[in-house]
């Protein structure tokens, strides 16, 4: 995180803290209103266009472990919306609660410019995420299709596959 000690970067991560901090909120609310009817699988996905988008701010500005916490929720929000489980997507509404909070945590260590909160542990989410990417299995697609698309020509970005190889990885 050499990034946070670059003072030529002072309002770059100001900027994207700041922006990350209203799409908490958002994503906060696209989990409230799923919380309040859990038969409204959009919310998820809405989730995950929204963690889409802290996703590649943080990539583009090298915050790694934001990026792969947002990487990870996309992936599970998009899966899930596609589910019909409403018991486990309860529980993927949870774990997302608390993406939310790991993010939140991080990006005020960003603000704070504080390397050992951006160090934070987050062995114990990735536990949870393996064991969601393994509820979804069945679920191929992890990424929002273009409904306008002919089903032949909708591309998967991401598959089971590659939450897998993300979630086992170290960085």
């Amino acid at each position: 995180m050499d990034f946070l000690k670059d003072p030529d970067m002072q309002e770059i991560i100001d900027g994207f803290c700041g922006e990350t901090r209203t799409l908490l909120s958002e994503l906060q609310e696209c989990l409230e209103a799923y919380e309040e009817d859990p038969t409204q699988n959009i919310k998820l996905e809405e989730f995950g266009q929204k963690i889409d988008r802290i996703m590649g701010a943080a990539q583009t500005i090298g915050a790694e472990p934001i990026g792969k916490i947002c990487q990870l929720g996309k992936m599970i929000g998009y899966k899930a919306s596609q589910s019909t489980d409403v018991a486990l997507n309860q529980i993927v509404c949870g774990v997302m609660f608390d993406c939310v909070d790991l993010l939140s945590e991080l990006t005020t260590g960003m603000e704070k410019r504080d390397m050992n909160t951006m160090k934070t542990n987050i062995e114990a989410f990735l536990t949870r995420m393996k064991w969601l990417a393994d509820k979804f299995k069945h679920i191929e697609r992890s990424s929002v299709a273009i409904e306008n698309e002919p089903t032949t020509k909708r591309k998967t970005v991401n598959t089971t596959a590659e939450l897998e190889k993300l979630i086992n990885s170290k960085k």
